[in-house]
């Protein structure tokens, strides 16, 4: 199967402004402090020395760049910019079975446009597109080894559209002589978020507003309609209901929605980033944001206990190239990099090192998803799953293993 794509890379992004700018690489951050360290007492401590880490397998089937991934429970969601979105069983990965076979029967779904965010919610997989639309699907688990796609809704919805329609307090201006309802996104969604509850999502765009739809029927609630000043390529979601958004205009912003108060309102914004941010991730209790941007660097964020402001810590430095995507599982940090490495990152008292740099990839790293691989865990060693998607057209899926801290 042919891959649809080049190793100049920066052509084959030139029709989307946003990534095109996302791959262009900014002078790293002087000002803010580094908090790697690679003194031989901290590696111990990190226990480096007996870290393994390798690739399980490569999955093939894609025939353009893939642009997003989701796990969920024993399956893998991967979409790509030619519209597909495919089923990978995580129980495969380490088997000999057939990735040509494997690759010919799981397409499970085709939108209109590249796929750029999946989120699963129990029997729901949620798909963000280029061409300006949410698309809901219905898995249906019925056959064990083989899951089924019915199309549910593509949002905004028929009905929510025409409900809107026929108020004229319900439009908005997008350009100087067109107009349409505020529920729509008017350009590429560029990711997805749940809520912990799963009773919200949250888009974001390129088209500069923010959206939270209802899941029980897709209803929209709420659009913060120019919330950056630029695109919004990334959303990360506390669990105290803070809403952190990354725009191409250098800034976090931070948005809370007030007990008994509909709306959300903007409460902090974050400026360290000298370039536009690409990336964020929460650590799990949501006390950390990591932001990675095309400086290259990964700033660390606390929220202070007491007041709740939000300041910086320092920076992971490390990747030569713009960081394009970063996933969180357990104390683990992964940050994906347009210099086609993944590496994984372990922070303690704010002393942080790089474990592992994943390197096998032949573009930049473009997609991240991380979890637990329980099946291999012990009471001695913890491991964990690494998928990296990228604008080669491979998916890769790595092992990281290493003893559990004592």
């Amino acid at each position: 199967m042919t891959c649809h794509t080049n190793y100049d890379f920066q052509a084959t992004c030139n029709s989307f402004q946003s990534q095109s700018s996302s791959l262009s690489s900014q002078p790293s951050l002087p000002s803010v402090p580094s908090l790697t360290s690679h003194s031989l007492s901290h590696r111990r401590q990190h226990n480096l020395s007996v870290v393994d880490h390798h690739c399980l397998t490569t999955l093939k089937g894609h025939n353009s760049y893939v642009s997003s991934l989701a796990l969920a429970g024993k399956f893998l969601f991967t979409g790509s910019s030619d519209n597909e979105v495919r089923s990978w069983d995580c129980n495969t990965f380490s088997s000999e079975l057939d990735q040509e076979f494997l690759s010919n029967n799981n397409i499970v779904a085709v939108g209109k446009g590249a796929v750029k965010s999946l989120v699963v919610l129990a029997d729901k997989l949620f798909s963000a597109h280029q061409d300006h639309k949410i698309r809901v699907w219905k898995i249906n688990n019925q056959e064990p080894d083989h899951q089924k796609f019915t199309r549910l809704a593509t949002l905004p919805t028929l009905g929510d559209r025409a409900i809107k329609l026929l108020m004229p307090k319900n439009h908005v201006q997008i350009r100087r002589h067109k107009t349409c309802t505020w529920v729509h996104h008017v350009d590429a969604v560029s990711a997805l978020a749940l809520t912990k509850d799963e009773t919200l999502l949250y888009s974001v765009s390129w088209d500069r507003t923010i959206k939270i739809w209802r899941t029980s029927d897709f209803k929209c609630l709420e659009s913060i309609t120019n919330a950056h000043d630029d695109a919004i390529n990334a959303v990360a979601l506390s669990d105290d209901g803070d809403v952190y958004t990354g725009s191409a205009d250098k800034k976090i912003k931070v948005w809370r929605r007030s007990p008994g108060n509909k709306k959300h309102s903007l409460v902090d914004v974050l400026e360290r980033h000298n370039s536009g941010i690409n990336a964020l991730a929460l650590s799990c209790d949501g006390s950390v944001l990591y932001s990675g941007a095309c400086d290259r660097s990964i700033i660390v964020w606390e929220k202070e206990e007491d007041d709740g402001n939000i300041l910086v810590v320092g920076a992971l430095r490390g990747h030569t190239k713009s960081i394009l995507c970063m996933a969180v599982v357990s104390d683990l940090v992964c940050s994906g990099s347009a210099d086609k490495t993944i590496r994984i990152w372990r922070g303690i008292d704010r002393n942080y090192t790089c474990l592992a740099v994943l390197e096998g990839h032949r573009g930049p790293v473009k997609c991240l998803a991380a979890a637990i691989d329980n099946d291999r865990c012990d009471s001695s060693d913890t491991s964990y799953l690494v998928c990296s998607g990228s604008l080669d057209c491979d998916i890769k899926v790595w092992q990281i293993s290493f003893p559990l801290l004592r």
